[in-house]
């Protein structure tokens, strides 16, 4: 496995990052057991970095990855977050952030996270975030519950807003860093280095657009969007491979971006992501061209998401 330093805490981290999303039963039936394998076959393979949420599964998942990172704790870099709860669930205010760390280390069985975001802040409003969150979020980061603090959510536009007026360790987004949207690469990365913030990537498949069974009903991206994906997926194929792992190793061959996190609901499909990461990206340099002019039309579109200005 191929690890990068975070440069906020100087860990040296993975570069696929394990999203225990699934783990909470977001993607489709899951147990104790199968969520305990998945995790152990993940570090077993060199993957260290582990990311949840309280509001994945309604703490199913912090739950899950704590009972499965028994004993194991000192070998990953765990991230989680708060301000999300559920769907329509959210509260940024300072009171309950700080109670929230509290409430998610219990569940992780430990006594601090080596990262904590402020979850999809385009919820509220940006004065909120940035006279409560980010000051609670310091707070905490100071009492050494966590190490580093961030904030995460989709709109770019947010989250560099937050970056650029508040001292930050950490932006993560997702959907703008894959085969559809460079922006987090070409856009975000660079602006965040210059202060000295790490950037972590996210929905490297655009939330399932770059599959072959195409993204669920409710995906919110534009229908010329969701076309172009399945159009790749199906160039892929006929190329004789699979835009999962095309979309892998593109995600991971960016080397400004220290860690990517990707869903992982089984010890057979952790095991599926590290071997396709084992194939050399050169491998798909021809295909890329192709994908590069399918994608062009559409590149960097978006969709609203959140209320910030």
């Amino acid at each position: 496995m191929e690890t990068r330093t975070f440069s906020p805490t100087g860990d040296t981290i993975s570069v696929l990052g394990f999203g225990a999303a699934p783990l909470g039963g977001a993607y489709g039936e899951m147990t104790d057991a199968r969520a305990t394998a998945a995790v152990h076959r993940a570090l077993d393979l060199g993957v260290t970095v582990f990311d949840t949420s309280p509001y994945y599964g309604a703490t199913v998942s912090e739950s899950r990855l704590g009972a499965a990172l028994e004993g194991r704790r000192d070998e990953v870099f765990l991230i989680t977050k708060c301000g999300r709860y559920g769907e329509a669930d959210f509260d940024f205010t300072a009171d309950r952030v700080t109670r929230s760390i509290d409430e998610s280390l219990e569940r992780l069985r430990t006594d601090r996270v080596d990262l904590l975001l402020a979850h999809d802040i385009e919820f509220d409003s940006p004065e909120l975030v940035l006279n409560e969150t980010l000051p609670a979020l310091a707070r905490i980061k100071e009492s050494g519950k966590a190490r580093s603090i961030g904030v995460s959510g989709y709109p770019l536009a947010a989250l560099e807003r937050m970056a650029a007026e508040f001292p930050l360790d950490v932006v993560l987004s997702y959907c703008h860093g894959n085969l559809l949207d460079r922006s987090l690469f070409d856009e975000l990365q660079p602006r965040c280095a210059a202060r000295g913030q790490a950037v972590l990537n996210a929905s490297i498949l655009h939330m399932g657009v770059l599959t072959t069974a195409g993204p669920p009903p409710w995906h919110p991206a534009p229908d010329e969007v969701k076309a172009v994906g399945g159009a790749v997926a199906r160039l892929c194929e006929e190329r004789g491979t699979s835009i999962v792992d095309v979309a892998l190793r593109h995600a991971m061959a960016q080397p400004a971006i220290p860690s990517t996190l990707v869903g992982v609901r089984s010890a057979e499909e952790i095991e599926r992501n590290v071997q396709a990461l084992a194939v050399d990206p050169a491998a798909d340099a021809e295909l890329l061209v192709e994908i590069e002019a399918m994608v062009a039309p559409v590149l960097g579109a978006t969709w609203p998401s959140g209320h910030f200005d």
